[in-house]
């Protein structure tokens, strides 16, 4: 299934593509430069396809339990002070989405949105500490039963388009989709003090069933 935050891209690409076969096969001289060009543009395709790909997935029971909102690696968990939406002390995860990944992002809790912030800046490679502070990215927090939580779509040095057409009031339902960022990127999860952490750095992470922490009991 290809998920619908990327139907203009692909649809351009197919377009682009079924033209380049075309005008290979009709206008191009040379069997191996014909093969050559009609090889690239299926090549093309080919990936475009497999980079906007939106697998089913099946959240685990536990509405306290926070799950990753990106596929990727965890590259980084450390400890922050929050002051823009958790307001004190925080612990940072933060995933790492490959061009290989899904890039389809996922809730991570249940919840209402009641801050979302979009922060134009730079296109620094996603994998630096840096990337969270210095590049584009998108600000989301929930609030749940449980307490609340922040989380960052970062872009990256490839990624030039985060989508995330939510606004404060938003209902988040767990583990179902909310957007996503094109073409390699980051995510950054901020938890509340007492949240009991369930990953460690360098584990793969699969949006939507991946168990990144459980939330404090009383929030």
């Amino acid at each position: 299934m290809i998920t619908r935050y990327g139907y203009d891209v692909v649809g351009v690409i197919i377009l682009l593509c079924l033209i380049g076969i075309c005008a290979a096969w009709f206008f191009v001289d040379g069997r191996v430069l014909k093969g050559v060009l009609i090889i690239l543009a299926v090549s093309a395709l080919a990936f475009t396809l497999y980079f906007f790909r939106d697998p089913d997935r099946h959240p685990p029971g536990g509405e306290d339990l926070v799950l990753a909102p990106a596929d990727g690696t965890i590259v980084l968990i450390q400890q922050i002070q929050e002051a823009e939406y958790l307001g004190g002390e925080a612990t940072q995860v933060s995933i790492f989405m490959s061009p290989l990944n899904v890039h389809v992002n996922r809730w991570p809790l249940s919840g209402t949105v009641r801050y979302f912030r979009h922060v134009p800046g730079e296109y620094i490679v996603a994998m630096d500490e840096k990337s969270s502070l210095r590049n584009e990215r998108t600000l989301i927090g929930l609030e749940t039963g449980r307490g609340k939580v922040l989380f960052k779509q970062i872009a990256g040095f490839i990624a030039r388009r985060i989508v995330a057409p939510i606004k404060e009031g938003d209902t988040a339902v767990r583990g179902e989709r909310f957007g996503m960022i094109k073409f390699g990127s980051r995510v950054d999860v901020l938890l509340p003090r007492g949240a009991e952490l369930r990953v460690k750095i360098g584990e793969h992470t699969v949006a939507g069933e991946t168990i990144l922490a459980q939330m404090p009991p009383n929030g």
